[in-house]
């Protein structure tokens, strides 16, 4: 059985979601909550929820949604963020999952973790809908500044996860710019272009942002502040465009009307678009499957990033991601250092 850590103290929505989380899956992962004893058991209390089924590792310290993240990581060594990842570092948990504070999640998995051989930035690899499929996004928020050689690894890394989650042999691989031409765009992506185009990846070119939700890619390269942009900017235009559907449809008698006959298409338009359904996003680079959550995730949304990480874990993510980085730090146009310190005349700065 799966063995899944889970932060019962992370997310907006308290702990009580994440226990309801865990019951709809119990009996199916061997599921360890991670966080305050006394919080974790007096909100299985208000939830209603039976707790022994699970494990309980105490971890009396919270990290906040705020807190700059090292600085967490380091003062809160018994916190639920740091506890969860030493168990996956110590082979008592295949993977940790958290909606708390992202960018602690992401230190602490660097710190406890650590980089996978020839990885030199781990990236947030996100789920997001299209009118057919899906894309995933890489990098969404784990690395605001990067360099060319950065956004390879990105391309590399998110492929292998492709593979393993779709059973696509060769995704293919965007980089988000604003112009289709290769000459487009800032230096990072015009060198990050360069790369990609000679790395042996089924590279198809800049996307723009008004192509993501048009597969064009199975895969979308950028850096984790475009990235981060460019996904919650996605969800915003999605819920506003269902409030303004419902809005409208409540405004006359014969709207209503009609949107009692289309309401089951709705319905499934609202739940192959809602993030709920993907859960969250595994960060790739790291030696371990570590899945963040959305802060607002629900019991359901919850429940998403934990089939996330246990498919994550029974299709050998970390391996394949492992082997695809070292194929190419031999094969290809050269990762990390091989590209040298300038990167192309890209400044320190990126």
């Amino acid at each position: 059985m799966i063995r899944i850590a889970l932060d019962a103290a992370g997310g907006d929505r308290g702990p009580e979601e994440v226990l309801r989380a865990a019951a709809l899956v119990a009996g199916r992962y061997d599921i360890t909550l991670v966080g305050p004893r006394e919080l974790v058991v007096s909100a299985a209390r208000a939830a209603g929820v039976d707790l022994s089924p699970f494990g309980l590792t105490d971890a009396p310290e919270v990290v906040g949604m705020g807190e700059p993240p090292s600085e967490a990581i380091r003062s809160k060594p018994r916190s639920s963020l740091t506890v969860g990842l030493e168990l996956v570092a110590s082979g008592r948990a295949d993977a940790f999952i958290s909606a708390g504070n992202s960018g602690a999640v992401v230190a602490g998995a660097l710190l406890m973790l650590g980089r996978l051989p020839g990885v030199d930035r781990p990236g947030v690899a996100t789920h997001l809908p299209t009118y057919r499929g899906r894309i995933i996004i890489i990098d969404a928020g784990a690395n605001a500044d990067c360099r060319p050689h950065h956004l390879l690894q990105f391309g590399v890394m998110g492929s292998a996860y492709y593979r393993c989650t779709f059973g696509n042999p060769s995704p293919r691989v965007g980089l988000l710019n604003i112009g289709e031409e290769p000459s487009k765009g800032n230096l990072l992506a015009r060198r990050a272009y360069q790369l990609l185009s000679a790395s042996g990846l089924n590279f198809v070119g800049n996307v723009e942002g008004k192509d993501l939700p048009w597969d064009v890619a199975d895969v979308v390269v950028t850096d984790g502040f475009s990235g981060n942009v460019a996904l919650k900017t996605a969800e915003g235009v999605g819920e506003m465009l269902f409030k303004a559907i419902q809005a409208k449809i409540n405004q006359r008698l014969r709207y209503r009307l009609g949107g009692l006959l289309l309401a089951p298409a709705f319905r499934e338009l609202l739940s192959r678009y809602d993030y709920a359904e993907y859960g969250g996003a595994p960060l790739l680079g790291v030696r371990g499957v570590v899945v963040l959550a959305h802060g607002r995730s629900n019991a359901r949304a919850l429940r998403g990033a934990i089939e996330m990480a246990a498919e994550a874990v029974r299709t050998g993510v970390t391996e394949a991601v492992a082997r695809a980085v070292e194929q190419l730090t031999v094969t290809g146009p050269g990762l990390g250092s091989r590209l040298g310190p300038d990167d192309g005349g890209i400044g320190p700065g990126l």
